[in-house]
């Protein structure tokens, strides 16, 4: 299964693309390659307790609404909320997509 990559514009998916290209034909070294992935890839950051609640009352949604957007429990959402636990790996890419593009970004 290939990993689903999140690009900043369609230009830098193409120019990443093709960095990709020759990263695996041997014509590109693993350190060019990584900045390649840092100028094209939409970044991710971690999130604040007050961020995360910002964003969801920013795209007006419930907390289960939102949990069921990001493919996790009410009580993630709420336990991110208050700060007693933070959300990680994909929880964190996927806050970073709503936070750019709006939860229509990944509905």
């Amino acid at each position: 299964m290939k990993k689903t990559r999140t690009y900043k514009s369609d230009i830098k998916a193409a120019i990443h693309q093709t960095a990709s290209g020759l990263y695996e034909a041997g014509l590109m070294d693993k350190k060019t390659m990584r900045g390649f992935d840092e100028s094209c890839l939409t970044p991710v950051h971690e999130f604040t307790a007050e961020e995360i609640r910002a964003l969801r009352e920013r795209e007006d949604v419930s907390q289960m609404v939102f949990a069921q957007y990001l493919n996790v429990q009410k009580d993630s959402v709420s336990q991110w909320e208050r700060g007693e636990k933070h959300p990680s790996g994909p929880s964190l890419k996927l806050l970073s997509l709503v936070e750019r593009n709006g939860l229509g970004a990944i509905a």
